[in-house]
């Protein structure tokens, strides 16, 4: 059947019986409420129906949300609400297992406390994670789900070869509670072809160098609906490299999904010569200097150097560990990983090598999305180092003026205090 209410205002969904049930409120007041608005946000992109998906994961931060979106999570509760299928969560606000001595209040912890509660009384699972597609659950080739974090969708739809666009906290929410989202954008064939291409005449070598790359073509791409394509590759990249290339394209550019030429998943069936009529931009070395330079130089002050943004894997962990063993530090050290990679990284010995330097791990968090500017304020800190080219970006609107290396001189620095 097609709906004709006065919301939609002359749009339609096609909707079948069990959406019609849902919007009629015959399946609760929560799918009522979730079905409608999905079909608005289907109706602002056109799309004519719903496609079922297999989970979702939400951004359901404090900062984000603050207290009326903990009273909405609440009556949702009190509506008996309850998600239908797998639904996961981004980083939390706090790690409330230390959040005073970094400066975070007592309020800041309680809103996490009021979320956790409401979020696990409808099913949610709190895994508190922006690394999912390492740790639980990685979507398959052609797998369609429902994600909110730009570097979970990026990686999802490029790397993995899902099906996913960028979903709100609430239409991620909505998503779990219906088990479908509508069908459009990278839902959609036609919409998942390159539009951009790219030439590479310069390898990346690390991490920083992978996040860099993502940068430049993230800020030439420029838009949403845009689908660059990478040639010239020399190495398959692996999951971390992956993982830092699309976050950082993600954070400059709202970029959703990017191709490898031979080697992502979909790339290997694009053929290139049908798509002579696109320019072709040449990506130098020269263009990888540019934009680090931009993030400070040898000499700086550091206050703080962080590793976040992605969330470490265990493999980071590991590195990370070593390069802190045995070193004293001048500025503090932060380091964010996801609560499963973080009881693996303790049972490994990491987390005590690396808190053993005087650094700190939190679990469960993302630095920025923690209340980064309140946590600078109250530490005096401004001169921010990471080895994430997304949260160098990300940081200069919270008042740091940050600064980008990879990750052996970020622990360098940290033991002398200035940038070397």
């Amino acid at each position: 059947m097609f709906l004709n209410e006065n919301f939609l205002k002359g749009k339609y969904m096609f909707l079948n019986d069990e959406e019609k049930a849902m919007l009629n409120g015959e399946l609760g007041e929560s799918k009522k409420w979730a079905i409608e608005h999905q079909i608005r946000v289907g109706n602002f992109f056109s799309a004519k129906d719903f496609i079922s998906v297999s989970q979702a994961h939400m951004m359901v931060d404090p900062e984000s949300i603050g207290e009326a979106g903990v009273i909405f999570l609440e009556n949702l509760v009190k509506m008996g609400a309850c998600v239908s299928v797998p639904t996961i969560t981004d980083p939390r606000g706090v790690d409330l297992n230390y959040y005073k001595p970094l400066g975070q209040t007592e309020d800041m912890a309680n809103i996490d406390r009021r979320t956790i509660k409401a979020c696990t009384s409808m099913g949610i699972l709190m895994t508190n994670t922006c690394v999912n597609y390492q740790t639980i659950m990685p979507p398959v080739l052609g797998d369609h789900v429902a994600y909110g974090d730009t570097g979970v969708v990026i990686y999802s739809n490029s790397v993995c070869g899902a099906r996913t666009n960028f979903e709100g906290g609430p239409s991620a929410l909505a998503a779990g509670f219906t088990g479908r989202t509508p069908r459009y954008g990278l839902h959609l064939d036609k919409n998942r072809l390159p539009t951009k291409r790219f030439n590479l005449k310069y390898q990346p070598k690390d991490l920083t160098d992978w996040g860099i790359l993502g940068a430049i073509v993230g800020k030439q791409s420029g838009s949403y609906w845009e689908v660059p394509i990478i040639e010239g590759l020399e190495v398959i990249p692996n999951s971390d490299e992956m993982k830092h290339l699309g976050a950082a394209m993600a954070s400059y550019g709202s970029t959703p999904l990017f191709h490898l030429d031979k080697i992502t998943p979909e790339a290997k069936n694009i053929k290139l010569d049908e798509f002579e009529y696109i320019d072709i931009k040449t990506i130098e070395k020269s263009d990888f200097d540019a934009l680090k330079s931009s993030f400070g130089h040898k000499g700086d002050k550091v206050d703080v150097v962080v590793f976040a943004a992605p969330q470490l894997s265990i493999v980071e962990m590991q590195r990370v560990a070593d390069l802190c063993d045995k070193n004293t530090f001048k500025v503090p050290v932060i380091v964010c990983t996801s609560p499963q990679v973080y009881a693996d990284a303790s049972r490994m010995g990491f987390i005590k090598k690396i808190e053993s330097s005087g650094a700190k791990v939190l679990e469960g968090t993302c630095f920025y999305n923690q209340y980064a500017r309140e946590i600078g304020e109250a530490n005096g800190w401004k001169r921010l180092l990471s080895n994430s080219t997304k949260i160098v970006n990300i940081l200069g609107g919270y008042g740091y003026e940050p600064l980008l290396a990879n990750m052996e001189t970020c622990i360098n620095s940290a033991v002398t205090g200035e940038l070397i």
